[in-house]
């Protein structure tokens, strides 16, 4: 059992004997986008507060919850199934909140609360072998799918001093890169803890912290000492339709190799989540129904070919406490094609950075569109002649009905894009068009 009071726990060695891979692979990740927010305006869906927003910050939405890494600082439940490979279960509470898929909840930290027994007791309820068939998958069913992606697809455990928080992850490259979420890896403080990959076939290996970033909540790790590794491929987000069947795929609640399916519920969905200590991320989410929950987090969404078109963050949950609940058929996932670009950035550079509009929304105000309350000199906006008082309610064909809207569509466009923004004065009805030009933070 992890003792909560062990100040740098660690795991078990790998199967090799490790090193620290090139490129930037330890540090903390970077706040491209200002200091994270310690205001009042990311309480929950009524506590807003009145604040003024950066659209490459943001802006005050209803409480999302991230699904929280799942700790581990005492025992289970015993009435609790168990995953022999991970040793974990939760006990949860319930309330509407939007939460990231993680477990993790020690010291405040919204999510699942669990123990590590280090038991050996069995559960055949959820260890009798699989039946294995000699006929082949139907070509785009899930089980085809689940076949081709499973072995990309590992889990994640991250030891501090306060417990084992677990996620998952999708292998991108032969030789162990690993794409997952920020507060996946911020659990054990930004690199400075011990991180364990486990592979679909069981192996365990120790992996280090590349780099990560808390407002767009994408981080990278490696696997130590490992070639030949089977990687997932990334789709093309932008090809998505609503309507269209998708599988998920991670270790909810500690239980590897899970797959779920479902169908893309909506997309460009603003989607705010609170990760703690005052911080927090901003999607333009992809909504599935496929079920995710805590353990989630970080793993990937792929469409019928098997490709990575999401990266699986965050849940609506019913809850009345903090700690969020399972699934209620309501969850987002990071695009691919966004994360793609971030995590070249964090591979390469250590650090994300995204197009910049340069305008100062307001989050609280009820306008139908975003409220522009600043345009810094020397900006994007000023120079196309955005002033104080506008209301921007679109961004070439996108609709833009709030503060967070205008965020999440900005950080997906493209560095140096030039944007059509259609904009009205607060006090009339009258539109004009602007002509913006993105530039990087």
């Amino acid at each position: 059992m992890n003792n909560p009071d062990q100040r740098h726990p660690q795991f078990g060695q790998d199967s090799g004997q490790g090193t620290t891979p090139s490129g930037p692979s330890s540090g903390s990740p970077g706040y491209p986008y200002g200091a994270p927010n310690t205001g009042t305006g990311d309480q929950g869906p009524h506590n807003y507060a009145p604040r003024a927003e950066d659209p490459q910050h943001h802006s005050a939405q209803g409480h999302f919850q991230q699904l929280g890494p799942y700790q581990q600082p005492g025992p289970y439940p015993q009435h609790m199934l168990q995953d022999t490979k991970q040793k974990e279960g939760i006990g949860a509470g319930t309330a509407i909140a939007l939460a990231v898929v993680t477990s993790l909840v020690v010291g405040g930290v919204t999510g699942y609360v669990a123990g590590n027994t280090g038991s050996t007791k069995s559960y055949s309820a959820i260890e009798q072998p699989s039946v294995s068939s000699s006929e082949p998958a139907p070509e785009g069913s899930v089980e085809q799918v689940a076949e081709q992606v499973l072995p990309a697809v590992v889990s994640i455990q991250v030891a501090s001093a306060i417990g084992v928080a677990d996620g998952s992850g999708s292998i991108i490259s032969s030789d162990g890169y690993v794409l997952t979420n920020h507060h996946v890896v911020s659990a054990q403080g930004e690199g400075s803890g011990a991180i364990q990959v486990t592979l679909n076939n069981g192996e365990k290996h120790v992996a280090d912290y590349v780099a990560s970033d808390v407002n767009t909540d994408i981080a990278v790790i490696k696997i130590r000492d490992v070639e030949g590794l089977p990687v997932l491929n990334f789709g093309d987000s932008n090809e998505l339709a609503v309507g269209q069947q998708v599988v998920a795929v991670g270790s909810p609640l500690g239980l590897s190799a899970t797959v779920t399916s479902g169908i893309v519920s909506a997309l460009n969905r603003p989607v705010r989540a609170a990760q703690g200590g005052g911080e927090s991320s901003l999607i333009d989410a992809i909504q599935t129904d496929a079920a995710i929950n805590p353990g989630n987090s970080g793993g990937p969404l792929v469409d019928m070919n098997g490709n990575l078109i999401g990266i699986n963050s965050v849940i609506a949950s019913l809850s009345t406490s903090s700690n969020s609940a399972g699934s209620i058929g309501l969850g987002f996932a990071i695009p691919s094609n966004f994360a793609k670009r971030v995590v070249d950035q964090l591979i390469n550079e250590g650090e994300a950075s995204q197009p910049m509009l340069g305008v100062q929304v307001d989050s609280r105000n009820p306008v139908d569109g975003a409220l522009v309350v600043g345009v810094p000199e020397g900006g994007p906006a000023a120079a196309a002649g955005i002033e104080e008082g506008d209301v921007i309610v679109q961004l070439n064909d996108r609709q833009i009905d709030t503060a967070d809207a205008l965020i999440a569509a900005t950080r997906s466009q493209d560095f140096g894009e030039t944007g059509t923004l259609l904009v009205h004065p607060r006090d009339s009805e009258e539109t004009r068009e602007v002509e913006v030009t993105l530039s990087s933070e």
